[in-house]
């Protein structure tokens, strides 16, 4: 698959493998983050471009898509990967830290999602992607900002689905439940496999854009073996 792909909220981890799997498949890549520094070096590995966006702010999501228009032109897959935790017995929780869960977790989805169905419709084709958690689907004990964050994309991207799959936009929510292994988080010693392989969860996210219309899915669930759920 050749084209072009805008991956939002790109940093280490999912974001960075699927990046490395989308260009060794022929496809030009976009990073965007808030703070781009950390970008530097995934971007001359695969040659992506680079851009800064605050998700919460719609003037700067509506330059981030401008700029990419000018740039690389038509647009086929965006992923939505930001995400913001705030944690706390439920009284206790700072009102403001609550409400920047709510808009980087799906406020920022909608702003991006948006843009990019504009797009796609007038182009008749695309695949928007959003990455999901536990808290998607599970309200945890003292993360009630960001289970209502991850619940509310979630809703963002079951609607979007039923709307815009007949008119040929592949819109996918992946349910990332459990831990992600990283260079600072890897897995206790005599349990192999008990985190999720961000290249595998790229895998996943590519296998999604590659599905044929004839038999989409709107949603896929990703744990380790021996997760419980």
């Amino acid at each position: 698959m050749a084209g072009n792909a805008l991956i939002v909220g790109a940093g280490a981890g999912i974001s960075a493998s699927f990046a490395r799997l989308l260009a060794k498949n022929g496809v030009d890549v976009a990073l965007a983050a808030r703070r781009t520094d950390k970008l530097a070096g995934l971007a001359a590995e695969i040659g992506a471009s680079v851009h800064a966006c605050d998700v919460v702010d719609a003037q700067q999501v509506a330059a981030l898509f401008e700029e990419f228009d000018r740039q690389q032109g038509a647009l086929d897959v965006v992923l939505y990967n930001p995400s913001y935790r705030a944690r706390g017995p439920l009284v206790e929780l700072d009102p403001a830290e609550v409400e920047k869960a709510l808009m980087v977790s799906a406020y920022g989805g909608f702003l991006v999602a948006q843009q990019a169905a504009r797009r796609m419709l007038r182009q008749g084709q695309g695949a928007i992607l959003f990455t999901g958690a536990s808290a998607s689907v599970k309200g945890y004990k003292h993360s009630a900002p960001f289970a209502m964050g991850k619940f509310a994309l979630r809703g963002l991207a079951q609607s979007m689905a039923r709307e815009l799959a007949p008119e040929n936009i592949h819109v996918a929510h992946f349910v990332i439940d459990g831990g992600v292994r990283s260079a600072e988080r890897q897995e206790p010693a005599g349990r192999p496999d008990s985190m999720l392989d961000p290249d595998a969860i790229a895998q996943a996210y590519w296998s999604i854009v590659q599905q044929p219309r004839s038999a989409w899915t709107w949603e896929i669930e990703l744990r380790p073996w021996v997760e419980n759920f």
